[in-house]
């Protein structure tokens, strides 16, 4: 509870703190009925998602790469630092078929017991931030499916051991809540719901978590981005993982430079989510910032306009 009471508080001293800032947006941006652009430069952030949506008839491909621990007692020089090892990889392609309304398929290596990822999801932005501030926010809705293709496992505890072809599907739901404060700040809130059919042995079907990320530009090619989540679990799952199966869970954090190459978006980030996948890292990051349990990570993406104009 302290923890969503520090995260409510931020937001609201930066929406306090930013009105001077979204003054000069408005002098900027142009006639005040006008919607705000550009509140993010990718629609992601490191481990969240944005409101940020491709243009019709664009397609965005994109590449995620997390490498192992930069320290602990799995990384160091042993390992490079963590680049010696890879702890998952995700290979993307959104399509608009609207200016706010994207499809996606995606294929990831996962990062957890459940392996092998193939992913649907969508993205509909329904309602855009105005300059005038009689809109105030920009809200988009985000839907995914995941379906693992790994085979069974022997050990009926597993979160794979799947008995049905309905046990490996997952599907995360998220509110994406985004403000443009000024041309240098941009932030968002998430909530997020999970639910997996399958889980391991006393686990939970189903989470609920809160994301907070933000956007900060430090020139016009690099901005800093950061983002966070807290999931809601069970007491009850938390003392049997921890003190039952040995595992503790964490919640993902993560920071990075954002770096726009005039083609490409570019993104080098550090956080302690091993996993990708929303349907990964929400419930499952047993990680640690403090021990170590951190990683390099990047990712990189690249559009196409495939209009006939």
């Amino acid at each position: 509870m302290r923890n969503i009471l520090f995260i409510i508080l931020c937001f609201v001293w930066v929406t306090t703190s930013a009105q001077e800032d979204l003054e000069k947006l408005i002098a900027i941006e142009g006639p005040k009925n006008e919607k705000v652009t550009a509140t993010f430069k990718s629609g992601n952030l490191i481990n969240l998602k944005t409101t940020e949506t491709i243009h019709r008839h664009e397609m965005d491909f994109r590449v995620d790469h997390r490498f192992g621990d930069i320290a602990g007692s799995a990384g160091g020089a042993k390992n490079f630092f963590g680049l010696d090892n890879s702890t998952d990889i995700r290979i993307g392609f959104d399509y608009g078929l609207l200016d706010n309304l994207n499809i996606a398929i995606a294929r990831a290596k996962g990062a957890t017991e459940v392996r092998q990822l193939y992913e649907g999801n969508i993205k509909y932005r329904f309602i855009e931030q105005t300059v005038d501030n009689r809109i105030p926010v920009s809200i988009a809705f985000f839907g995914s499916m995941t379906v693992s293709a790994m085979g069974a496992s022997e050990d009926k505890q597993s979160a794979a051991s799947f008995t049905g072809f309905s046990d490996r599907l997952s599907y995360v739901t998220q509110l994406i809540i985004a403000r443009k404060f000024s041309s240098n700040l941009s932030l968002t809130v998430v909530p997020s719901y999970l639910h997996r059919n399958y889980t391991a042995y006393n686990d939970q079907n189903d989470l609920f978590a809160l994301g907070i990320g933000g956007r900060a530009k430090i020139s016009n090619r690099i901005a800093l981005v950061a983002d966070y989540i807290f999931p809601f679990r069970k007491s009850s799952n938390k003392k049997y993982r921890e003190e039952v199966s040995g595992q503790r869970y964490y919640n993902a954090l993560g920071v990075g430079l954002e770096m726009d190459t005039g083609g490409h978006i570019f993104h080098l980030n550090f956080t302690n989510a091993t996993a990708i996948q929303e349907s990964q890292f929400i419930s499952e990051t047993n990680s640690s910032w403090g021990k170590g349990q951190f990683r390099w990570g990047f990712s990189i993406s690249r559009r196409f306009n495939f209009s006939k104009k």
